[in-house]
């Protein structure tokens, strides 16, 4: 992964992630998230009982922004991903409370599941100064290397 993604990903404390429920409608709710820079994984904390719970654990494939703790009028950045919610079966679930606790410990204090969301495309879009950066990473890119 792109180095520039990485850094801005782990700056960062929020996503909002969109998922899709079965008649097809879009819904988007935001979290605080931990980033996995080892398996570019997402993870965030939300109660089993809220509207967009039920819906990823029946359909698990989401998309989503991260957008800078502290907007700026003078240059933009941010992440657009997609990805998919992995089942807590998942070996790459393992390490999920434990890396999102120590990014939020004040999280333990309230109830709910910390979810991972496994990161498969991400595009990072910057303007600063005039300068456009666009990067993208795939999660086929990092299979291919290992490979």
């Amino acid at each position: 992964m792109n180095k520039e993604i990485e850094i801005f990903i782990n700056k960062q404390t929020c996503a909002t992630i969109c998922c899709i429920d079965a008649e097809g409608n879009p819904y988007c709710f935001t979290v605080f998230i931990a980033f996995n820079s080892d398996q570019v994984l997402l993870y965030f904390k939300s109660s089993v009982a809220t509207h967009h719970s039920k819906i990823i654990h029946t359909n698990p494939k989401v998309a989503g922004t991260i957008l800078p703790n502290k907007l700026s009028r003078f240059s933009t950045q941010g992440i657009q991903f997609q990805g998919v919610i992995l089942v807590n079966e998942n070996p790459l679930t393992l390490q999920a409370t434990t890396h999102f606790y120590k990014r939020h410990p004040l999280a333990l204090g309230v109830p709910g599941e910390v979810y991972t969301l496994q990161l498969n495309q991400i595009k990072y879009s910057g303007l600063h100064l005039g300068i456009k950066t666009k990067l993208r990473w795939s999660r086929d890119e990092m299979s291919s290397k290992s490979k």
